[in-house]
């Protein structure tokens, strides 16, 4: 799903027209492009951008593969498959859907027409034929040999047509961090593209949120203070520093006071336009990598002690919150 070795062409072909064929189709035309943002731009002469017209006998007959495979995982015979799917599935579709899905939103300009294929596709079961179908289920055998085939050589990178299959070549460069209880990835990178293809193409990543190239390349308070996203200036705020975004904004320092909530760190209050406020906090908790996470809360303008500000953040007094033994 994450690879970036070249596709094995052949085998791909070989794996997909054996999918076409498990569904009673003829195997398809293939068309091979350097990126996904070509795979949608590009077509057959006429039909631009009219790729993933809905395959329906590959759709069917992958749905009802994947309810072959889900009856079998679930019987008494199969009770590991149960740990199995909390931590390899579960992990799998969750990486699926912050490293792989934002690609193919990126490409067709907006959500992917084909989500629905993709998500069919359920890249998580995946391994679970590995260890635990075919079991009295030899209909399905056949069709899951050639998705697992297919995945293995190309990845989630192929959209299906009714006479067209276009295959897409991987990135070469796909940057990610485990984040998450179960250890799925996301793509982030702190200096550089987090997703390159060959031919140029690339997106920019920051802890799994996507970014103008700006936010990793140059962020400062003036090109954040102008961003209309606010996830987009979160990141870009981040990746600065908020001590760096705060002196650059010129925005005044009110207040400093010791966090009873997070013995060891401080609590920062800054002054704001527009009658509002910044406060500045330590994260409670220990981020993966060992650091602590620093990030400011706007809060209202008449507030004008820290203490008083992180318990209105949470709803709380002064008294409560002073009282706390950690903050989370």
């Amino acid at each position: 799903m994450l690879s970036t070795a070249p596709t094995d062409r052949p085998a791909a072909e070989a794996a997909i027209s054996l999918l076409y064929e498990s569904a009673g189709l003829s195997p398809p035309r293939f068309r091979w492009v350097s990126s996904p943002l070509l795979a949608f731009a590009t077509g057959e002469p006429g039909r631009p951008g009219q790729l993933g017209q809905r395959v329906h006998g590959l759709d069917s007959t992958v749905s009802r593969a994947l309810s072959s495979l889900e009856a079998d995982i679930s019987s008494p015979a199969a009770t590991p498959s149960r740990l199995f799917e909390w931590w390899v599935s579960k992990p799998l579709s969750a990486s699926w859907s912050s490293s792989v899905q934002p690609i193919l939103d990126a490409a067709h300009g907006r959500p992917s027409p084909l989500l629905n294929w993709h998500n069919r596709l359920r890249v998580g079961w995946v391994p679970s034929w590995s260890d635990f179908g075919g079991m009295g289920r030899s209909g399905s055998v056949r069709v899951w040999d050639a998705l697992a085939a297919t995945v293995s050589a190309c990845g989630p990178w192929w959209w299906p047509d009714e006479r067209v299959c276009v295959i897409s070549d991987p990135p070469e460069t796909l940057v990610t961090e485990t984040a998450g209880d179960l250890d799925e990835v996301r793509p982030h990178c702190a200096d550089g593209p987090a997703v390159r293809y060959r031919d140029g193409w690339e997106l920019y990543f920051w802890h799994g949120t996507r970014v103008p190239e700006w936010v990793i390349t140059d962020p400062t308070a003036a090109a954040i203070d102008r961003e209309p996203n606010v996830e987009v200036r979160r990141s870009a705020i981040e990746h600065l520093g908020w001590p760096a975004y705060l002196e650059q904004a010129g925005m005044r320092l009110m207040a400093t006071a010791p966090d009873p909530g997070n013995p060891g760190f401080d609590l920062l209050l800054y002054d704001l336009p527009r009658n509002e406020r910044v406060l500045v906090a330590v994260n409670g908790s220990v981020e993966r990598d060992g650091t602590r996470r620093r990030y400011g809360l706007t809060v209202p303008g008449h507030l004008d002690d820290p203490i008083g500000a992180a318990a209105w953040t949470y709803g709380l007094s002064r008294e409560q919150y002073s009282q706390l033994l950690h903050r989370t």
